[in-house]
């Protein structure tokens, strides 16, 4: 075991994170040999749409977790944000690439409201994004008078921006460009935690933040940033949902929170803080995507696929604890 934890390679990727993507692997296989459709092209389109607005996410609660803390708030956040920017280009005519930025806003402000709840004003966590989670369901559905909201169609003159995350040509192929934007958002995140100063200082909040406010940090700016970043990536998760879904529900996103945070602990993210790998969020994300594509291929239904996830998740919680109590 001890030779296998002093591997190169191991040390490179990091024994969670290398686990993670054995299980990765041997999900997609095993998912395939129960039914050979399963390895189509078609299915991974379908695999990465299903990544998109998950990874996005992830990738902003990965800031939040790193720092000890959680947000609950993110998957409703997504639905109000494509909601209210929706309801604005369709019923107000607000042009497409300001509702896309409006999208984006609404998260981010959402982010910075979390953020001055847990820093300034002392609130748990969990109860300021719980809070914000309420908030955000029940005014998207205010704003929309509990309608669904229809984005422009492909066809319509401001329907290019559904090519943004997938490209469907004219011989019929699709292009999964959002698979692209994903990946460079993650390898830009991952230098900004990573390899920055505030990426830095977001670590050290989750490794002990008495000791980091005592260094002459200011715990409360970089805390707030954090969930800055979960409800930025909750808006631009906005609009990737509504570029390949294109009807938002009303309260859409309730439980996507869960397949974002499933997504982060499995790659190997202590939901205790102190760490945080963006690389293994997105393994975390196409094992939950594998799983909610793969799921329905061997005849199990949407219940299901909430099993499996939370099935995942307390597993990938279990090592992190293990692993924390192996440390300590």
């Amino acid at each position: 075991m001890e030779g296998l934890k002093n591997n190169p390679i191991v040390k490179a990727i990091g024994t969670q994170r290398l686990v993670a993507l054995i299980a990765l692997i041997v999900i997609y296989i095993s998912f395939g040999l129960l039914n050979n459709k399963f390895f189509s092209y078609a299915t991974m389109v379908n695999i990465f749409d299903a990544s998109y607005y998950i990874g996005f996410m992830a990738i902003g609660i990965t800031f939040v977790i790193a720092t000890g803390g959680i947000d609950l708030s993110i998957g409703t956040v997504l639905s109000c944000s494509a909601l209210m920017a929706g309801y604005l280009n369709v019923s107000k005519g607000l042009p497409i690439v300001p509702t896309m930025i409006l999208c984006i806003i609404i998260g981010a402000l959402f982010g910075l409201m979390n953020g001055l709840m847990v820093s300034k004003m002392k609130l748990p966590p969990f109860i300021a994004t719980l809070g914000s989670m309420m908030l955000s369901k029940g005014l998207g559905a205010i704003v929309t008078m509990s309608q669904s909201v229809t984005w422009k169609s492909s066809t319509s003159d401001e329907g290019w921006y559904r090519n943004i995350f997938r490209i469907n040509s004219q011989e019929g192929a699709i292009v999964p460009t959002g698979f692209l934007l994903l990946i460079v958002s993650a390898i830009i995140m991952a230098i900004v935690l990573n390899k920055t100063r505030p990426g830095r200082y977001i670590l050290a909040l989750g490794s002990n933040l008495e000791a980091t406010r005592l260094s002459g940090v200011d715990v409360d700016k970089w805390q707030t940033l954090a969930y800055i970043f979960s409800g930025l990536f909750a808006g631009i998760a906005g609009v990737s949902y509504a570029s390949i879904y294109q009807v938002i529900l009303p309260g859409a996103g309730s439980g996507f929170e869960m397949d974002a945070i499933a997504g982060v602990v499995i790659g190997g993210t202590s939901m205790s803080g102190g760490n945080g790998t963006i690389a293994g969020t997105m393994i975390g994300v196409f094992i939950i995507s594998v799983l909610k594509t793969g799921l329905p291929f061997i005849g199990l239904n949407t219940a299901w696929q909430q099993v499996a996830t939370g099935l995942v998740l307390i597993i990938a919680v279990f090592i992190d604890v293990c692993n924390r109590r192996r440390k300590g």
